[in-house]
């Protein structure tokens, strides 16, 4: 018992050193929200699914946040898709693994494994490193092998590191990240286009999400008058049981 409790106490502090991380934003999406799920999915076609797919996401799934099969095809569809078809992309593996150091991991339940917050600020933590084989990093993934793909959308930042004295006396780094050079659209825009194309992701991973909370609204209704039904019934059936 006493080597247990030895052994357990040499491994708290590393089990709540590897629970630190980075500090997430919190990802301002809304399921309901389908002009957002749409701006979305339009984001993911033109910027992510070039190097990632989404296998197990179909396009007609689309349906469900309120496209027609005739815009999903002018809209969505660039390669000769059909609407029935998965989300795949004709990179070859070895190719991007050779390019990007790692093959590019499929989307298709990413915000199942990543979380919301994790991915809005991901896709908003890049920064320039010239220490690094792509020139970018990020402040969520360390080292990351993705390069910043919608950097001409943000700009360029760079990590601001400052170091403070707390009360103590001990020293402390801050963090902060510093638009050098704007992008196209204004940081107010970038993080609008960015909650959204995570919107649309958490979707993905679940796309009968809605209607199955939906459906299971409508069961508890039946259920609770169900209930109210068969008391009412039980009370008749013993009214002359003493």
């Amino acid at each position: 018992m006493k080597k247990l409790i030895l052994i357990l106490s040499l491994l708290l502090p590393v089990v709540a050193t590897a629970n630190e991380g980075p500090q997430l934003d919190k990802a301002p999406i809304n399921a309901a929200n389908q002009a957002s799920l749409q701006r979305g999915a339009k984001v993911f076609v033109n910027y992510c699914l070039n190097c990632h797919s989404a296998a197990s996401m179909r396009y007609n799934r689309l349906h469900d946040i309120g496209l027609t099969d005739e815009q999903i095809k002018s809209n969505l569809l660039f390669a000769g898709e059909k609407v029935g078809e998965p989300m795949t992309v004709a990179m070859n593996k070895k190719e991007a693994k050779t390019w990007f150091g790692a093959t590019p991991p499929d989307l298709s339940v990413i915000a199942r494994s990543r979380g919301a917050d994790w991915l809005y600020t991901y896709l908003r933590g890049f920064y320039r490193d010239d220490t690094r084989p792509t020139g970018w990093n990020n402040v969520a993934f360390d080292k990351v092998g993705m390069p910043h793909v919608l950097w001409q959308l943000q700009g360029e930042q760079r990590l601001k590191v400052e170091e403070t004295v707390d009360a103590h006396g001990n020293k402390v780094e801050s963090h902060a990240l510093v638009l050098t050079k704007p992008g196209k659209l204004s940081p107010g825009e970038y993080d609008m286009m960015v909650a959204d194309l995570v919107n649309y992701l958490v979707f993905m991973g679940e796309p009968a999400k809605t209607q199955r909370m939906q459906l299971g609204l409508i069961v508890l209704l039946f259920l609770g008058f169900f209930f109210v039904v068969a008391r009412a019934l039980k009370k008749e059936f013993w009214k002359d049981i003493h």
